[in-house]
């Protein structure tokens, strides 16, 4: 019964429909429920602080979590597709369309993008697809490539623009981290050709393949609803993908991997990545707030990731701590002498 939780991760694309479908202040559902209501309740009710061993040994168990999982992809594709319908054919106004805007983004980037982002890291390539299906609705399908063959790499490192030095505003990093990590994938991708005696117009070309399908999602949702709807879904994209980059940030800020005599930089550790144990968090991002297990280990399954004892821990969940960024001087104020005195450690 303790695994049904997961099915709470489904409670944001219900806000999301309440949002599209009730309009007006109700467009507003999604932005209250996981930006006040989440972060409130886990300022409540405090997180674990031991460290908890997970077992899912049954084959059953591992094909529930797993469709959990693929579900998020018929829901998120009709519930944007729904959104964009009453952008288009239904009479909004502008704080309606702006509340609808922002319910799809956080669905991308909740349902969408982190859903990806556990999907990425599987073997299969049904669900390689599957990754890269919901990250062409937030316009940054080359993640795919960079995160997988790069943050992971050199996370906690100079060559990591998804990794927030110290100090490091948020407005800064999301520079850093969406052009950065957009031109290592081109580089990660031309050295692929390059090895492979591929051609640059080669069916090999991922980046290349991921802009054809990004620009033909776009002309598409500009001839079967409106052009303005076509920019809507840009902007819907671009708000998703800066709410993950605000999780790129809050996951490393400030925290580096050695640099060893031999020029390598040392192995990642669990204590290179910032880790939340709040439940609500944990449940509706899939445990990926559970990060510094998850990169120490990126092949290990959401379900079977555990708390780390010597792993840093964030003082709030992952939608307070996104908001706390947003304002620098107060996220100084608690995260600087959070990373000076852990790394005493290290």
């Amino acid at each position: 019964m303790k695994d049904l939780k997961y099915l709470f991760a489904f409670t944001i694309p219900l806000t999301v429909f309440l949002s599209i479908h009730f309009k007006d202040i109700f467009s507003y559902t999604t932005l209250v429920y996981a930006y006040g209501v989440i972060p409130l309740f886990e300022l409540i009710f405090k997180p674990k602080s031991y460290e908890e061993k997970r077992v899912v040994s049954s084959d059953l168990k591992n094909i529930f979590f797993d469709s959990l999982l693929y579900l998020n992809f018929p829901i998120v594709t009709s519930l944007l597709f729904y959104g964009f319908n009453v952008l288009s054919f239904e009479n909004t106004f502008f704080y309606e369309e702006m509340g609808i805007v922002l319910s799809l983004a956080i669905l991308l980037a909740t349902n969408g993008i982190n859903v990806a982002h556990e999907l990425g890291h599987r073997k299969s390539g049904f669900a390689k697809n599957i990754s890269k299906s919901l990250l062409l609705y937030s316009l940054y399908m080359h993640f795919f490539i960079e995160h997988n063959k790069g943050h992971h790499k050199n996370v906690g490192t100079p060559l990591d623009p998804a990794s927030a030095k110290f100090n490091q505003s948020l407005y800064s990093f999301w520079v850093q981290s969406v052009i950065g990590q957009y031109i290592n994938a081109w580089k990660i991708q031309l050295k692929e050709l390059n090895t492979n005696s591929n051609s640059f117009f080669s069916i090999k070309n991922q980046m290349l393949i991921f802009l054809f399908f990004q620009v033909s999602y776009l002309v598409v949702i500009g001839s079967v609803f409106t052009i303005k709807v076509a920019f809507l879904a840009v902007l819907v994209g671009v708000i998703s993908f800066l709410m993950l980059e605000t999780i790129n940030y809050i996951e490393h800020y400030g925290l580096t991997r050695k640099k060893m005599k031999s020029g390598r930089y040392e192995r990642v550790q669990t204590h290179h990545s910032w880790n939340s144990e709040h439940q609500i968090g944990r449940i509706v991002l899939y445990e990926l707030t559970r990060h510094s297990d998850h990169h120490y280990n990126a092949s290990k399954e959401y379900q079977f990731l555990e708390n780390k004892f010597q792993s840093p821990q964030l003082p709030y969940g992952y939608p307070a701590s996104m908001l706390l960024a947003l304002i620098p001087s107060l996220w100084f104020f608690v995260m600087n002498k959070k990373v000076i005195e852990f790394s005493k450690n290290f």
